[in-house]
């Protein structure tokens, strides 16, 4: 039997569930068991607990749908559970070094005890001082193990149920659960302080507790607001035989709750006086004999509770809600006729029929919102689809697509007014999300390089990412965001903090990798020039953040002489690098400029990177893939990574010039280990795209659809890419 059992809910945290179950596997005590909850087998947050599992026997994963909530979860950790003590720890959280070593170290003072409350830090999200809440609730504890009558006013509902240890023999013979609810916690606290007989503190931190960008889910406006009072009710009516020394603070603790919620009109867009009214009773029924008042504002707004004053209430608390000036809240056109006009036009209301779409900050018909274009177009034809274009680019849009020049009038006219916005980078500063809105971030590539936020630490990146309170602006405008593999999806949760849902849907741009016929090959190859019979190799080296201009530092026509007579390269460089069309020589084909990314791929017969997030697309198409990385050591500590692309790499890796030519020209490139490499790189960054990503897009976004019309995907054994130009001439 376990000393401890640490259970971990993991619902809606993947991306940074790995620090949790470190947090607890590091610990130098290590008679434990780790029972992380996901909420299905196929959940993301599963196969990150499935992989510890393998490496580790202490880690035990069971599983809780995502419709028994945070209660359910941590009540199946419960059944599951072996050791004499419980600790619950968020996913998104972590246990101090040397926690668990304190624990064990404290029960040997105290003997057995029924709960061992302890310290917690809530640490900011992102920059500010950590506090430590409990420290003071716990300060006045006796020292030793103590019946909770010593101690009154240490009640379980100001703790959450991440700041004690539970005595798993103790919770049985109770028969405790946590109640199902959104304030679960509430109700936790309350039964296990009512029914505990013998008490412990530890006044030192054992879990810190990272602070939610979006904040905590309780405080969102909704109808589970509430349930607050249910598990009012439950803990009160469990404590009604308490004697009053104990029964008064745990009451005037409960309803410090409920004044709080009821104080904040907007999280209950209606009920709010039935709310009021319900906490009325609660309060006349179970208010102790003999409560004395609190003083002050508190003690006002108890009584008023008790009177049923709700007007006198609200006029008391009422909130005050500060309005920011009218140039923080106004679009920033830079004309101000035009500030004025898209003023207005938010005014006017939304067309439900309206969608805008853009690609690369304007650079044309591209990508993912150019796929998910073309499968609107056929699935939900009465959606108006404009497309936003660069001045100078709006030749890149096929003749029969709208379209509207970034900075026009009709460009501010149509984002005031589209219910959709499709995007795979992110709309200027100035627009405005408009309630009834739907924005819909696409995406441009799997992450290898640091993202979002996470490129804080990398100053050379950093200092050229600009503002990041902004650019969580830019993020809290999302309503979904989409992913083409569990990496991405965790990565983006960690990068891009907001309150979006995840579809993982697969990229839209990469359906053609799966629908391309052999004509659709030989016709990419023709328009880019590529010879019959020759070997295409497409070269596509990624942006350098810590270089002024495009440096591919391969000299490629060496390489062609080196690699064999039959060997042609198609050169892509960056889209930051795409200045118009610049020609080949000899063996060399220059395709930067050449729109479809798409297109290129299909010509080619194998590719060469370096770190660029094309890797990902093209394993798709299940052709030789070979790194070449002659500066990693570099680029990882100037931009950072989310994995060792040496250790995991899509096929063979070459250092040198030297090693990329003799890996074409002795075949290795197209060789079974490269196979064997692919096939694992597939597995794990191929998991959405099978052909049908932009169907379910807009069977989701545009059509809202239930989950059973949304295509499932094909597993990757039974997909069939589009062939190669060998194929075809075969």
């Amino acid at each position: 039997m376990p000393r401890f059992s640490i259970i971990v809910p993991s619902h809606g945290v993947a991306g940074r569930l790995s620090q949790a179950l470190d947090s607890v596997l590091a610990q130098s005590f290590g008679d434990l068991e780790l029972i992380p909850v996901p909420d299905a087998p196929d959940a993301p947050a599963a196969s990150v607990a499935a992989g510890y599992a393998e490496r580790d026997s202490r880690v035990t994963p069971v599983h809780s749908p995502p419709s028994a909530g945070l209660s359910g979860a941590r009540n199946t950790g419960v059944r599951a559970a072996n050791g004499t003590y419980l600790l619950f720890l968020d996913g998104d959280d972590v246990l101090v070094p040397g926690a668990l070593a304190a624990l064990d170290a404290r029960l040997a003072e105290t003997g057995d005890v029924d709960v061992l409350y302890f310290e917690h830090e809530r640490t900011p999200w992102w920059e500010g001082e950590p506090s430590n809440p409990a420290a003071a609730l716990l300060a006045g504890a006796p020292q030793g193990a103590f019946a909770p009558d010593r101690a009154p006013g240490l009640t379980g509902v100001a703790l959450p149920a991440w700041s004690a240890a539970y005595r798993r023999t103790f919770l049985a013979d109770r028969r405790l659960l946590f109640p199902d609810s959104h304030f679960t916690d509430v109700g936790w606290g309350g039964l296990t302080t009512v029914a505990a007989e013998r008490i412990a503190v530890l006044r030192s931190v054992v879990v810190r507790h990272r602070l939610r960008r979006q904040g905590s889910r309780l405080n969102l406006p909704g109808p589970h607001q509430p349930e607050l009072l249910d598990q009012v009710e439950l803990v009160l009516e469990r404590a009604a035989g308490l004697p009053g020394e104990r029964a008064r603070p745990l009451f005037e603790q409960v309803f410090g709750l409920v004044l709080k919620t009821a104080a904040r009109p907007e999280r209950m867009p209606s009920g709010h006086r039935a709310f009021f009214r319900r906490a009325r009773r609660l309060h006349r029924t179970h208010r102790p004999a003999g409560f004395q008042w609190p003083g002050g504002s508190v003690g006002v707004q108890h009584r008023l509770l008790a009177a049923g004053a709700y007007t006198a209430f609200r006029a008391l608390r009422g909130i005050n809600q500060v309005a920011a000036t009218a140039a923080e809240r106004l679009p920033r056109p830079q004309m101000p006729l035009t500030r004025l006009r898209y003023a207005l036009d938010l005014r006017r209301p939304l067309d439900p029929n309206l969608a805008v779409y853009c690609a690369y900050w304007g650079r044309g018909y591209v990508c993912n919102p150019a796929a998910i274009h073309a499968t609107a177009r056929e699935l939900a034809p009465h959606i108006r689809s404009v497309f936003l274009v660069e001045a100078g680019q709006e030749h890149t849009v096929p003749g029969d697509v709208e379209y509207a020049v970034i900075g026009s009038r009709r460009y501010w006219e149509v984002l005031a007014l589209a219910k959709y916005l499709v995007n795979n980078a992110n709309f200027a500063e100035g627009i405005v999300k408009r309630p009834g809105s739907v924005h819909l971030q696409t995406q441009h590539g799997t992450p290898l390089k640091k993202m979002g936020v996470d490129q804080s630490t990398y100053p050379v990146v950093a200092a050229r990412t600009g503002s990041f309170t902004r650019l969580l602006g830019r993020v809290d405008r999302w309503d979904f965001n989409l992913s083409a593999n569990r990496h991405s999806t965790q990565t983006w949760e960690r990068a891009f903090p907001g309150s979006y849902e995840a579809l993982e849907y697969g990229y839209p741009r990469n359906d053609v990798y799966y629908t391309a016929s052999a004509h659709d090959v030989v016709r990419a190859r023709r328009r880019l020039g590529v010879p019959d019979g020759r070997t295409a190799v497409l070269y596509a080296p990624t942006h350098r953040d810590h270089q002024s201009g495009f440096e591919h530092g391969l000299d490629l026509e060496a390489f062609c002489e080196a690699a064999g007579e039959n060997v042609v390269v198609l050169l892509r460089a960056h889209y930051f690098y795409d200045r118009g069309p610049a020609g080949g020589t000899g063996r060399v084909i220059d395709v930067t400029a050449h729109r479809s990314a798409e297109d290129v791929c299909l010509a080619a017969d194998a590719l060469i990177t370096d770190y660029s997030s094309i890797m990902f697309d093209y394993a798709n198409l299940d052709r030789p893939i070979v790194v070449y990385a002659d500066d990693w050591e570099v680029y990882r500590q100037t931009r950072g990574v989310y994995f060792d692309l040496m250790a995991e790499p899509p096929g063979p890796v070459a250092r040198t010039p030297e090693e990329l030519a003799r890996i074409f020209r002795d075949g290795a490139y197209r060789g079974p280990e490269s196979k064997r490499l692919r096939a694992e790189f597939r597995a794990r960054f191929c998991q959405f795209d099978d052909g049908l990503a932009a169907e379910r897009v807009v069977r989701r976004v545009f059509l809202n659809q239930p989950p059973e019309a949304i295509p499932a995907v094909i597993p990757l054994a039974e997909r069939l890419p589009a062939p190669t130009a060998s194929l075809v001439r075969s």
